[in-house]
C-alpha cells in the first residue's frame, strides 16, 4: 500500500465509472441509478454506506475480540434516506446500520463494555458524524488549473 492512499475513478460511459482501488485491491463499476444512469453498479450513496456499514462491523469485531470474544456470522445492513437541502439539492439526510451478530448476546464476555466502544474504533463512521474536510482541485485535459477550493 502507498504511503498516500488513493483510489482512480474513470469515466466509462453516461454516469458509469471504472472505480479503480490501489495495485492488487481491484476495480468495481459505479453507476448512477436511473434516469441519470443505467444503475449498472453501486451508486455513490451506495458505497459510502457500505463504507460506514463494514467499518461499523470490522470496528465490533475488533472490540468484542479485544475481550476474546467471537461474535460469528455477522449480517449487516445499511439504509439510507435521501431528501434536498436549502438549495433544493440531493443530500444524503441519515444512514441507519443495522449489525445482526451470529451467536446471542449473552455468549459474549464483557458485551457491554464492546458495545460501548466499538463506534470509536471506526474511522469511517465517526469521520462522516464530524464532517469531513475535503478539497477540490479541477484540471482541463492539458493540466490547466480551473478551479481549486
Amino acid at each position: 500500500m502507498n504511503d498516500t492512499p488513493s483510489v482512480t475513478i474513470t469515466r466509462q460511459d453516461k454516469f458509469r465509472f471504472l472505480v479503480d482501488f490501489e495495485p492488487g485491491l481491484g476495480q468495481i463499476v459505479a453507476d448512477e441509478t436511473p434516469p441519470l444512469g443505467d444503475g449498472t453498479g453501486p451508486a455513490p450513496t451506495h458505497l459510502l454506506a457500505a463504507a460506514m456499514a463494514n467499518c461499523l462491523s470490522a470496528s465490533l469485531l475488533f472490540a468484542i475480540g479485544k475481550f476474546k470474544g467471537d461474535p460469528g456470522p455477522m449480517v449487516t445492513t445499511a439504509t439510507w434516506e435521501v431528501g434536498r437541502n436549502e438549495q433544493n439539492r440531493l443530500r444524503i439526510t441519515g444512514v441507519n446500520v443495522d449489525i445482526t451478530l451470529g451467536v446471542t448476546g449473552d455468549s459474549l464476555p464483557r458485551l457491554d463494555r464492546a458495545l460501548a466502544q466499538f463506534e470509536e474504533f471506526c474511522t469511517v463512521s465517526q469521520s462522516v458524524r464530524s464532517g469531513i474536510p475535503f478539497h477540490v482541485t479541477v484540471k482541463g485535459a492539458d493540466g490547466t488549473l480551473l478551479t481549486q477550493d
